[in-house]
């Protein structure tokens, strides 16, 4: 059983435990899952079954959309109304709507972020967060992300809070975009909730509950090649061999962009093919022979 799953994670579940719980579901030890969501955070999942977990790396890059809520007012060590607060003011008072927007708006495009310290980055070996919990100084680099729309909800002045819409590429903490929010308006910010409302191609409003999914089954599954957010290739039938085989193939016949691509072969779904538009060679990246 091969393919992917637009799974409704609720708060209060890691991603491992979703995929445990679909693991079981589907009696299936192949199981995988694109782009973590903290336990605190609820929204889309993608989990990958059988010979889709191949392709796990493929959706983990795709740009994503989040509904978020700002609280205004403190701070804490973790971003999230689950830390330790380390600042706070009294009486925050925010700005009209239109000043709002126009903060906003600062934040759209490349942008260099730093993460949280309570992240699952890698420093020195280490995950970011293990080191935190120890107590240990992390220092976080910060690194250029990109913010494709950054839109203001709702603002609710007599709580300091407010609820934006953003959409970003992989890589965008939230919880560090928050923070950064605060800081452009002169107040201390924590994330107060997070949604994530869109996976590339997965939508909110297509994702199956873990209980509507013990229903459904099979119904629930997404084709392997379908899932991703991938421009398309028709490779040529009598290069199908040499595809699975490991060997390139020359395009002279159209312009592509460098990148990554589905492979089809007469409506056949071959695999991912990564173009070099220097040398005009389609390479054979993760081939998905038939079984």
């Amino acid at each position: 059983m091969d393919g992917f799953i637009n799974v409704l994670k609720p708060t209060g579940l890691s991603s491992h435990d979703v995929v445990d719980i679909v693991r079981r579901i589907f009696k299936q030890k192949r199981v995988g899952h694109a782009g973590t969501l903290d336990p605190a955070a609820a929204g889309i999942l993608p989990v990958a079954l059988g010979r889709a977990a191949r392709l796990v790396e493929y959706m983990e890059g795709a740009d994503k959309s989040y509904r978020a809520e700002i609280a205004f007012g403190y701070a804490t060590d973790t971003g999230d109304v689950y830390g330790e607060v380390i600042e706070r003011v009294e009486n925050p008072m925010l700005p009209s709507e239109e000043e709002l927007r126009s903060v906003l708006g600062h934040f759209v495009g490349e942008i260099e972020q730093t993460p949280p310290a309570y992240s699952a980055i890698k420093v020195g070996g280490q995950r970011a967060y293990d080191l935190a919990r120890q107590g240990a100084a992390v220092e976080m680099r910060a690194r250029t992300v990109r913010i494709d729309q950054l839109e203001l909800v709702h603002a609710d002045a007599a709580h300091a809070r407010i609820l934006v819409d953003v959409d970003c590429a992989k890589g965008t903490y939230i919880r560090a975009l928050c923070t950064d929010i605060g800081a452009a308006l002169g107040l201390p910010a924590t994330m107060r909730f997070l949604l994530r409302t869109r996976v590339g191609g997965f939508m909110l409003a297509d994702s199956y509950t873990l209980e509507e999914l013990a229903e459904v089954r099979e119904t629930a599954l997404c084709a392997p090649d379908t899932a991703l957010d991938l421009p398309v290739y028709e490779l040529a039938p009598q290069r199908t061999r040499a595809f699975y085989s490991g060997l390139s193939t020359s395009e002279r016949r159209v312009e592509l962009a460098e990148g990554c691509y589905r492979v089809y072969a007469e409506g056949v779904f071959l695999g991912i093919g990564r173009y070099d538009a220097a040398s005009r060679e389609m390479y054979p990246a993760k081939a998905f022979p038939p079984v």
